[in-house]
């Protein structure tokens, strides 16, 4: 009798354990399992991370306390004296050149059109602040030849959004930037993807009515052209540097510029798309860096401008030149993914906001000689398709997987073959 009670309370025992490790692995399925973030969700993310990075730089421009307040970290055995010549033009032409395509669309009432406004009013204002030169945060595009550089981001921005960013100026204000422009060519920068910044502020000038330097021009252009190695790939400069300067600056700017020349006809149109179609080529390999987890290789120089690196396939989707087998949706969640792995699991931020020296977190011994705190702006310069209105199919199609990702699943995925232009 005293055996049967023990078998069936041992009985009862094994059924409870059995239906409790049951309940467990269902629990823990449900628990590991991905929730994938619709499009809207992504938007929300990436809206609400551009107004953090950039809201310090563009915010204090308006008050006029950005260079009271933006610190100057420079890399270590660095000093911060020369970096103060430049470093407030770096951060604010890098970060004009980033959120433009954002802050061009129209406002529609939203929380996401409310961060929109706000900081293109206050940009407004900035801009006005940063060529006063009774302003006390007047930028420096007199001295140095960073300046060369950071004024060319500028002129980007004002290419990107004209309507946004230029038309609303005031004429004092637009004659000053002219004038500040014209100003950078007593000097000269390096025999490298600096011919590129020189071309593009001639360029802009000549959009707003100023006789350009035809010699800038035309050296950048025959240059740049001199160096394309194959399959996408620029060299910077004479010799090859395996790093994401092709992204940082070469095709999106080199496509930007060739879009002013070929409405004045300095360019022909088939070399305008012969150069887009060389981004395009080059987004590829973009869009295979990103790893499952959202992790990219950080090789090569000015790895510090963090999603910067993703500036060309960002160009691309923005442009609506994605190939046919990229789905947008697959560029969002993978550019999604780089997003949250970077700057949510690493504090990537000061306690007041401002970016700090580092790829993934604080790493100032990994910036380059030339870094300081207004580089690393070029951050904002891979949030481009915020540009695409929230119904685009960017941001209204199903989360798609990105290459990598199903290529590391066992999934079908294209195979990437060598191109001869």
């Amino acid at each position: 009798m005293m055996n049967l009670k023990r078998l069936t309370v041992i009985c009862l025992l094994l059924l409870m354990y059995i239906g409790n490790t049951q309940a467990q692995k269902k629990n823990a399925s449900v628990a590991t399992k991905e929730v994938v973030p619709t499009g809207a969700q992504d938007r929300n993310y990436w809206s609400n991370l551009l107004y953090k990075i950039a809201s310090p730089v563009i915010l204090n421009l308006a008050n006029g306390t950005l260079k009271q307040n933006m610190p100057v970290e420079v890399p270590p055995g660095s000093k911060p004296d020369f970096f103060k010549k430049v470093t407030y033009l770096e951060a604010v032409g890098r970060t004009m050149a980033g959120v433009a395509p954002w802050l061009a669309l129209p406002d529609d009432g939203s929380e996401e059109s409310t961060l929109r406004q706000k900081l293109r009013e206050a940009l407004l204002i900035g801009i006005r602040n940063a060529v006063d030169p009774n302003h006390p945060d007047y930028l420096n595009f007199r001295t140095e030849s960073q300046p060369i550089v950071d004024a060319a981001y500028m002129a980007q921005a004002f290419l990107r959004a004209p309507k946004a960013l230029w038309d609303p100026l005031d004429d004092i204000t637009k004659q000053r930037i002219r004038e500040e422009f014209k100003a950078l060519r007593t000097r000269t920068g390096a025999y490298n993807n600096w011919l590129l910044f020189a071309g593009i502020n001639e360029a802009f000038l000549s959009i707003i009515g100023e006789r350009p330097d035809p010699a800038r021009i035309e050296f950048a252009k025959r240059k740049i052209l001199e160096w394309y190695q194959g399959d996408g790939w620029y060299s910077d400069g004479p010799s090859m540097s395996i790093d994401y300067y092709n992204s940082y600056v070469i095709h999106p700017m080199l496509v930007d510029f060739f879009d002013v020349l070929v409405k004045s006809k300095k360019v022909k149109q088939e070399d305008y798309d012969l150069a887009v179609k060389r981004m395009v080529r080059y987004s590829e390999f973009l869009e295979r860096f990103i790893a499952p987890d959202g992790t990219y290789p950080p090789f090569g120089r000015s790895i510090t401008y963090r999603t910067a690196a993703f500036q060309a396939l960002g160009q691309v989707a923005l442009m609506h030149k994605l190939p046919e087998y990229i789905d947008p949706a697959q560029v969002r969640c993978a550019l999604s993914a780089v997003m949250h792995r970077m700057y949510d699991q690493q504090d990537n931020f000061d306690s007041n906001g401002w970016l700090v020296l580092g790829f993934c977190g604080a790493q100032p011994h990994i910036a380059d000689g030339y870094t300081s705190t207004g580089s690393l702006y070029m951050a904002t310069l891979g949030f481009l398709p915020l540009g695409l209105p929230a119904d685009d199919p960017f941001w209204t199609n199903p989360p798609a997987e990105w290459t990598s990702k199903k290529a590391w699943s066992g999934k079908p995925f294209k195979k990437d073959y060598h191109v001869n232009y």
